[in-house]
């Protein structure tokens, strides 16, 4: 499993507090396919640009796709770019392949047999070893979900990234969340203003 599947994973347990917007798991998601390729020496990071190595194929699906879909021409991607554009609908990919895989189990919620559907994770081996990384606030996955609000989203007590180019992948998606966030008000409040109008005084 990659750390983006163990992601994925922990952002359905329903022990989180708070459901994980689909934007925000994305970014993740991306962030977190991008730090495997940098721990697969497939990628490196100069500054902020993503600059690829050799042809790598990943055991992993979505982290070959993730892989093959890298610019290989100078002047590179920036992480940011790279961010926005993997992590279109991306939470979406990896909902269809854990479905597929087993990992995932569709249960209703209350009592009622047509109360609404969620998503869970199926008791698995690898729902296992992602909770096993999460009790153990292993580094990278612990950052990663402070990131999209998992765990209360702490952020000053998390165990220190000690490598530069996933600190930096850690910085710049964080940043990437947090502009969403804002967009998100920002439409809420026009929203609202539109409203107001309509309604009169």
């Amino acid at each position: 499993m990659t750390t983006a599947k163990d992601l994925f994973i922990i952002a359905m347990e329903p022990s989180v507090e708070h459901a994980v917007g689909q934007g925000d798991l994305s970014l993740a998601l991306a962030a977190a396919e991008l730090i495997d390729l940098i721990g697969a020496e497939a990628v490196t990071v100069d500054d902020d640009r993503i600059v690829p190595g050799g042809p790598t194929t990943p055991d992993d699906r979505l982290l070959g796709e993730a892989a093959a879909g890298l610019t290989r021409q100078a002047p590179y991607e920036r992480i940011e770019d790279w961010l926005w554009r993997r992590g279109r609908d991306l939470s979406a990919s990896y909902q269809a392949a854990l479905e597929k895989d087993g990992e995932l189990t569709r249960k209703r919620s209350g009592r009622l047999p047509f109360g609404p559907e969620r998503v869970e994770p199926a008791d698995t081996p690898a729902r296992r070893r992602a909770a096993d990384r999460r009790e153990e606030r292993e580094p990278v996955l612990a950052a990663l979900a402070s990131v999209v609000g998992i765990d209360g989203g702490r952020t000053g007590d998390e165990p220190g990234l000690d490598d530069e180019a996933v600190t930096t992948v850690v910085a710049v998606v964080h940043g990437a969340v947090m502009e969403l966030e804002a967009v998100r008000q920002r439409r809420t409040i026009e929203n609202t203003a539109f409203a107001n109008v309509w309604r009169g005084p």
